[in-house]
């Protein structure tokens, strides 16, 4: 014969307190999001490299609709979009295509990549520190 397990009020207490906590890591990231005021100081910024060096880099909340190309070898290209606050990889000539399917980025921290072209766009803050260096 089966004994009947029994709940014990604390247990519940327990499971629900554990509940909460899992969606913490949530909350903390909503947090530390959201977006400040915009200033000089905190405009978002595309930032272009080509193997790690900086070639371009633009104000996303300034820049007006346009298209770059750029060439990191006499066989590559890629042509970059900005519209609307937004950057993205509109075509390279890449096998993959990965660059051109991760879309539009507008956020701090977000980035498209090019592996075959050695081409990373990064969105970050005017006073943020580079994340590559060199």
């Amino acid at each position: 014969m089966l004994k009947q397990a029994h709940v014990k009020p604390f247990d519940i207490v327990l499971i629900c307190g554990l509940i909460l906590c899992s969606f913490l890591p949530h909350f903390l990231f909503i947090h530390y999001q959201k977006q400040e005021p915009l200033t000089n100081d905190n405009a978002r910024y595309a930032v272009i490299r080509i193997d790690g060096k900086e070639v371009d880099r633009f104000n996303l909340d300034t820049q007006k609709n346009m298209e770059k190309t750029y060439h990191p070898t006499d066989e590559q290209y890629n042509i970059i979009q900005i519209k609307d606050g937004k950057i993205r990889v509109r075509e390279d000539n890449s096998p993959d295509q990965i660059a051109v399917k991760t879309g539009w980025i507008s956020t701090n921290g977000e980035t498209s990549i090019c592996l075959p072209h050695k081409l990373v766009i990064e969105v970050q803050q005017k006073n943020a520190k580079d994340a590559f260096v060199n």
